[in-house]
């Protein structure tokens, strides 16, 4: 009887979050380094675990509580998406791949820091987890499916972060170049700022 919403709920967070996004691209980016992957992709998955477990015991309507708050996360979280697409954009033009090529990333802390960012400072995160999971859950009035429900879209998270962490070094041999790394940098650059500029457009 559980069953089908567990399916329903996988497939519904799964597909929400397969897009490539900021949070995404710098998972991809850290996979491809093969550095601190476990750690982000653990931090990344529970974060999305809290956020969908709130979003489906019922406080998708948090942007009707702080009716400030949606204009906030957007303002942070473009200006946030700017500097670190700037960076990347840098990057790309130095060009000075010697460490990146040698496997040396940023620390731990770094790491976990500018992942927390990608996560927490992301409106599209709350949409998806405390509105739009949320708003799916509540076809479940029984308690036994809400929970099954959540436990597949938690799974979802789980699966998705793992397989894009691990996954990205199967692109390992097609990034033993400066100029590959380049391209790449260059691309989350753009990605980075056309989301930064979407979040300014939509802001309310």
């Amino acid at each position: 009887m559980t069953a089908a919403p567990a399916v329903v709920g996988f497939a519904t967070a799964f597909s929400l979050i397969l897009a490539i996004g900021a949070q995404n691209a710098f998972v991809l980016r850290q996979g491809l380094l093969r550095a601190h992957v476990l750690p982000l992709v653990l931090f990344c998955a529970i974060s999305d675990a809290l956020l969908i477990t709130a979003g489906v015991a019922g406080f998708g309507a948090i942007a009707d509580h702080l009716p400030g708050f949606p204009r906030l996360m957007a303002l942070a979280g473009a200006a946030f998406l700017f500097v670190y697409g700037a960076m990347r954009l840098w990057a790309a033009w130095r060009g000075d791949y010697a460490m990146t090529l040698a496997g040396k990333s940023a620390s731990l802390g770094a790491v976990l820091a500018t992942g927390a960012a990608f996560t927490w400072l992301n409106p599209h995160v709350y949409l998806d987890t405390l509105a739009l999971i949320g708003a799916v859950s509540t076809q479940y009035p029984d308690t036994g499916q809400k929970l099954a429900f959540g436990v597949g879209a938690v799974s979802a998270s789980f699966v998705f972060f793992f397989s894009l962490g691990y996954g990205a070094r199967l692109l390992a041999p097609v990034m033993q170049s400066a100029r590959a790394w380049r391209v790449l940098d260059l691309g989350i650059a753009l990605v980075m700022w056309a989301l930064a500029a979407g979040l300014l457009l939509s802001a309310p």
